[in-house]
């Protein structure tokens, strides 16, 4: 395949995608109102970021006033998982593949792009995941700056409503695998029962833990969590092909 049709095939698969992102992007546009942002300014931080979780934490340090340094390493830890994603695309590429388009491409990476392109057989076409960027990053883009102009005009109610939205998506990505998994569904317990222990409504006050700062909290919480259930049952090697298999077939 040329390079040429493998880029027209990334906008035809790029579609669906970019339609998915459109829906879940307007609710994040509805949030970035509340952070102060302008529609040119939620266009680009979707644009360059494309990650609902990643932008939906930075935002939410933004609201709780963190700190800079807070912020990053929210985000950081949020989207972390694109790294293993990046290093399953680095075993595709040929080696005649220059440096910049293995850069681009994991640049590009997100849920969805990934599975689409790691679905493909044979060696990664960097045109084909351009060609999926080309359609989907503007569509999240467009979705975040509609969203906050909508914010904007629309009544308080509408928006409140909006915004809820949001934590539904959430809901809906992990209940599924907390049905199927007792590890994530403790994890998920784990998450909501701390979370409200440390939080400033709660009537436990722990020395030291009640002081921090809300984004520090979340750090803390997100990263002992995530490493006491990888220590207590970590995830056999073959399951993991198989869910990496499974998930871009399924993509």
């Amino acid at each position: 395949m040329n390079r040429k049709q493998a880029f027209l095939n990334g906008l035809r698969d790029g579609l669906p995608i970019g339609t998915g992102y459109f829906a879940v992007s307007f609710s994040l546009g509805i949030i970035a109102k509340k952070v102060g942002l302008t529609p040119i300014e939620g266009f680009l931080t979707s644009v360059l970021a494309r990650a609902s979780a990643g932008e939906y934490a930075g935002y939410s340090m933004i609201l709780a006033h963190a700190t800079l340094v807070e912020t990053i390493l929210v985000c950081i830890i949020t989207n972390a998982r694109y790294m293993l994603m990046t290093t399953a695309l680095s075993q595709r590429f040929s080696d005649s593949t220059p440096l910049f388009h293995r850069v681009f491409v994991a640049f590009q990476a997100t849920d969805e792009i990934f599975g689409a392109t790691i679905a493909r057989p044979g060696p990664i076409i960097p045109q084909y995941t351009y060609g999926l960027t080309a359609i989907a990053a503007p569509m999240w883009g467009l979705g975040t700056a509609l969203g906050i102009i909508a914010g904007g005009v629309m009544p308080a109610r509408a928006v409140s409503a909006l915004s809820v939205a949001l934590y539904g998506m959430f809901i809906a990505i992990i209940v599924p695998p907390s049905k199927h998994d007792k590890t994530v569904f403790l994890s998920v317990a784990a998450g909501f029962l701390l979370s409200y222990l440390l939080s400033d409504i709660s009537p436990l006050k722990i020395p030291y833990i009640s002081d921090l700062s809300a984004g520090t909290k979340t750090i803390v919480l997100t990263v002992v969590i995530s490493s006491a259930a990888a220590i207590i049952h970590p995830v056999p090697d073959n399951e993991q092909k198989t869910d990496t298999t499974s998930g871009a077939a399924e993509a």
